[in-house]
């Protein structure tokens, strides 16, 4: 019997969460047209907790053999974020943002990661970030710039500028991920990790929709 590439088992494992993450009312109604500026700037800010997090895992794993296939710079996104947030809130932006509590969890998994040295997990959300910023968040940053009348300032996050072609790198990869010598157990153990990213995503457009409404 053939073995399935991990990167199919992953897709087809995590498929129904892909949902989940973006079916959130905040994120439906900054999709429609019902959300406001202010809405996408607090999205913006909790992102910047998360990759903060994720970009300095990635420094702590640089020399893991197997980790650092997956660490390029072009995928780095923590320089684009703080431009972003300047271009929205002014230079003092540091001091207007503050994580929810699923941003400030998020930014805590990932670093207890590193603290493992668990090159899987930090892959799993590697992978859940990254590969979703490359493909959903284009459609992200096109509607944004339709809505919000930016160019470049503001959605530069959402700019990789690096890759000029997106569908071949995501495919490159997913080669990468089939190529390493994971055994069934931690196998299923990334998925769980990737799982739990999912998780992460759909909880915190719950906090920034509960946000809202308190403000």
């Amino acid at each position: 019997m053939a073995v399935i590439p991990f990167s199919q088992a992953l897709r087809e494992r995590t498929w129904s969460s892909h949902g989940d993450s973006e079916g959130a009312d905040f994120m439906k109604d900054l999709m429609t047209g019902k959300g406001s500026r202010d809405d996408y700037i607090a999205l913006v800010a909790q992102h910047y907790f998360i990759y903060e997090a994720i970009e300095a895992a990635a420094d702590h794993f640089a020399n893991d053999p197997v980790a650092a296939p997956f660490i390029t710079s072009q995928l780095t996104r923590l320089p684009a974020i703080e431009a972003d947030l300047e271009f929205l809130l002014g230079a003092d932006w540091r001091d207007q943002i503050a994580p929810l509590p699923t941003a400030a969890a998020y930014a805590a998994r990932v670093r207890e990661i590193a603290a493992q040295d668990w090159a899987g997990g930090f892959i799993a959300h590697h992978y859940t970030r990254y590969l979703g910023d490359l493909s959903g968040g284009q459609v992200i940053r096109t509607l944004m710039q339709r809505q919000f009348g930016f160019e470049t300032n503001g959605v530069g996050f959402y700019l990789f500028d690096q890759i000029a072609k997106p569908k071949e790198f995501k495919s490159t990869y997913r080669d990468q991920l089939d190529a390493v010598q994971w055994d069934d157990a931690e196998r299923e153990r990334v998925i769980n990790e990737v799982l739990t990213a999912y998780k992460f995503n759909t909880d915190l457009f719950i906090d920034l929709s509960r946000a809202k409404a308190a403000a």
